[in-house]
């Protein structure tokens, strides 16, 4: 599995269903919108790829030239589907390290432990974008959503015991079977575990509201300075453990702290507390496009640390605090294709 700071062919996306179970119905002009202009945003760094029933294509790529999208780098596949999170129910993509051939994993998915079905169509999308696209299709032989891993490359995983050891996912695997499903599937070698996850996220715990890697050494990883929230002892434990690790050549990594943005809350939602998180952050080839959350100062400070990780490269802010309402932002919705 290639860092995702490899080249780029694409990055994937699930268009939003009209259904009255996601955003309450209330939001869907607006959410329909916002994931326009994210997928006119990657088009500046890559082709958009979007899995939707034919039926709304001609809809979806209005929306996409309304903002400004580059029209010859968007293109519509008939894969209908259930929800958004194309990072979870998606293929994850490997590249032969040898000959360059891309190949598609083909992992379970059952709606994070089964909490929001129906997802029989979401589980689907890996074998549909293979025959699509023609690629060799491998599975997987467990649950496994996207937003649970995080690679560097050069043989590492991060990873929680929150959502891989939860038994809401493979009760009938240990650890170590686990640990070897994802070494035989994804080409590494190194599993390190984190904890828990942040207060409100639906997935349990997933690594990429947590800590991610900007290079083979170094993991921006959430920090909480409010010793009164309950997300400052699970990041602090897991800061450390962060702090812990050792690369393949027995060195530290280098670990760059980022608070989490102030809680953000609506009243009367399902989510009391929105799992917000700066580290949900999207790179595709030359630029990084960044979650905010309508905190200017925090926002700006954000952008700022992760500008810093990502030296060279294009850093866009996308406003998310819409979209996170249902639990996830632009890491959650997208899913990279390896050139």
């Amino acid at each position: 599995m290639p860092p995702e700071w490899a080249p780029q062919e694409a990055v994937w996306l699930s268009w939003p269903v009209d259904d009255p179970r996601h955003w309450g119905g209330a939001k869907n002009r607006i959410i329909h919108e916002t994931f326009a202009g994210i997928a006119a945003a990657i088009t500046r760094h890559a082709e958009v790829r979007i899995n939707a029933a034919a039926a709304a294509h001609s809809r979806i790529l209005a929306d996409c030239l309304r903002a400004h999208a580059a029209p010859e780098r968007v293109v519509l596949f008939d894969h209908p589907h259930d929800d958004v999170w194309c990072r979870d129910h998606g293929p994850i993509f490997v590249k032969h390290s040898s000959t360059g051939e891309v190949a598609v994993t083909d992992w379970g998915f059952n709606a994070w432990g089964g909490k929001f079905p129906p997802w029989d169509l979401d589980n689907a999308i890996p074998a549909r974008i293979a025959a699509s696209l023609g690629l060799r299709r491998f599975e997987g032989g467990m649950i496994l959503e996207g937003g649970a891993i995080e690679v560097n490359g050069e043989g590492a995983l991060l990873t929680t015991e929150a959502v891989l050891l939860n038994p809401n996912r493979n009760p009938h695997l240990q650890q170590n079977q686990i640990e070897q499903a994802l070494r035989d599937g994804l080409g590494v070698i190194d599993i390190l575990w984190l904890g828990r996850g942040i207060e409100g996220d639906d997935t349990d715990g997933h690594i990429d509201d947590l800590a991610r890697f900007c290079s083979p050494r170094t993991i921006i990883a959430c920090t909480d300075a409010d010793p009164r929230s309950p997300n400052h002892p699970i990041l602090r434990d897991n800061f450390e453990r962060l702090q812990s690790f050792r690369d393949r050549d027995g060195r530290p990594f280098d670990v760059v702290p980022i608070h989490l943005p102030d809680p953000c809350e609506v009243p009367g939602w399902r989510l009391p507390v929105l799992p917000a998180s700066y580290v949900n952050f999207l790179i595709v080839n030359d630029g990084v496009l960044v979650p905010t959350f309508r905190q200017p100062r925090l926002d700006n400070r954000a952008l700022g640390i992760i500008g810093d990780c990502f030296p060279g490269k294009t850093i866009t802010g996308i406003d998310c605090l819409d979209l996170v309402e249902e639990g996830g932002t632009l890491h959650c919705i997208t899913q990279q294709q390896p050139a």
